[in-house]
């Protein structure tokens, strides 16, 4: 892995952070031994055109060689704008970390656990399997499966109202047991969530049924 020195071109945050997901999930490349600073200048040369030394991509004051993914970073590639420049500005002259290179790993933090925050809230209320058509109208289902959560309960169909949404979604509801925020209460009512506030019952579906069907 080589380290970055100097001023560089200084990119939005929103394209950085873009970059930042773009190179972490991809994580086609991996550190390389010692350590190097680059200006700028030097840098631009490393663009995976005819004739450059290589092709790299600087992300959070660090180089990397991105040449094993060369057909999203070389000339004319989608993210071709990012190699062989910085981006945004993460170490001084100095070697040391600027305060952009903070606030940077903060919003990177943030967002990871606003992620991370998400797939805890779809392993609760996994979304229920869908269907549709003109003929027979909408069917709402929940299995083992649903939602791409693999589990070892169906649940119920609810629809689950979130803060800011316009429209309740599907989701299935574990219907025994404490309910999820309660894991350690020895004295719960063995309804999972079906207490949840935010939840609501399909009109004209039996309360305990997998499945509820809506006619056209």
């Amino acid at each position: 892995m080589l380290r970055l020195c100097g001023l560089g071109v200084v990119l939005s945050l929103v394209a950085a952070a873009a970059a930042v997901v773009a190179v972490w999930l991809m994580d086609w490349w991996g550190p390389r031994p010692g350590l190097r600073l680059f200006v700028p200048e030097e840098l631009a040369r490393y663009r995976g055109g005819p004739g450059d030394p290589g092709l790299y991509l600087a992300l959070l004051g660090r180089v990397y060689d991105v040449s094993s993914g060369r057909r999203h970073y070389e000339p004319g590639a989608h993210y071709s704008g990012f190699a062989g420049r910085l981006v945004g500005r993460f170490y001084g002259e100095d070697g040391l970390p600027t305060p952009e290179l903070t606030q940077v790993e903060a919003m990177v933090a943030k967002g990871t656990e606003a992620s991370e925050q998400q797939q805890r809230e779809k392993h609760r209320f996994p979304p229920c399997n869908a269907q549709w058509s003109s003929a027979k109208g909408s069917r709402v289902w929940c299995s083992q499966k649903s939602g791409g959560v693999n589990r070892n309960w169906t649940g119920v169909p609810r629809k689950l109202y979130k803060p800011g949404a316009k429209e309740p979604h599907c989701v299935c509801v574990r219907t025994t047991g404490p309910a999820s925020d309660q894991q350690d209460n020895s004295r719960h009512l063995n309804r999972g969530d079906l207490d949840n506030p935010n939840l609501e019952e399909y009109p004209g579906c039996s309360p305990l049924a997998i499945e509820c069907s809506f006619p056209p």
